[in-house]
């Protein structure tokens, strides 16, 4: 329902851009977020976009070097990294929110009301 890809290994100071394909019903949760997660820690969530792709998030870990975006058309949301350093080196998953009502106060919802997930793509930066 969500297929994640554009990931890859990287050298530090470079960019990827990965992107979320999604169903058009899940595409209209209006709510989704890209969480990644390193060897040996918690997943976290790093960037969201919703209420219709007016309002975006950004983890201070993450935020000035990646972007989030969505193309309405094709269902599919993008994470274009740039300035990528060794510690964004991590499994990357896109997520949608299960409750649409809840997008509003996306990227301060429970991982776990987050009901649609990618396989997840690696990244690696060395």
């Amino acid at each position: 329902q969500l297929v994640e890809s554009g990931g890859g290994s990287v050298q530090a100071g470079g960019s990827l851009r990965l992107s979320c394909a999604s169903s058009r019903y899940i595409y209209s949760r209006n709510c989704l977020g890209w969480f990644r997660q390193a060897p040996g820690k918690e997943r976290e969530g790093i960037a969201y976009i919703y209420s219709s792709g007016d309002s975006t998030y950004y983890a201070d870990s993450v935020k000035g070097r990646f972007t989030i975006s969505q193309d309405n058309a094709k269902n599919t949301v993008f994470l274009q990294m740039n300035s990528l350093k060794p510690e964004d080196t991590a499994t990357y998953y896109c997520a949608a929110i299960a409750d649409p009502s809840s997008r509003w106060t996306c990227p301060k919802r429970a991982e776990a009301e987050f009901g649609y997930w990618g396989q997840g793509t690696q990244v690696t930066v060395s």
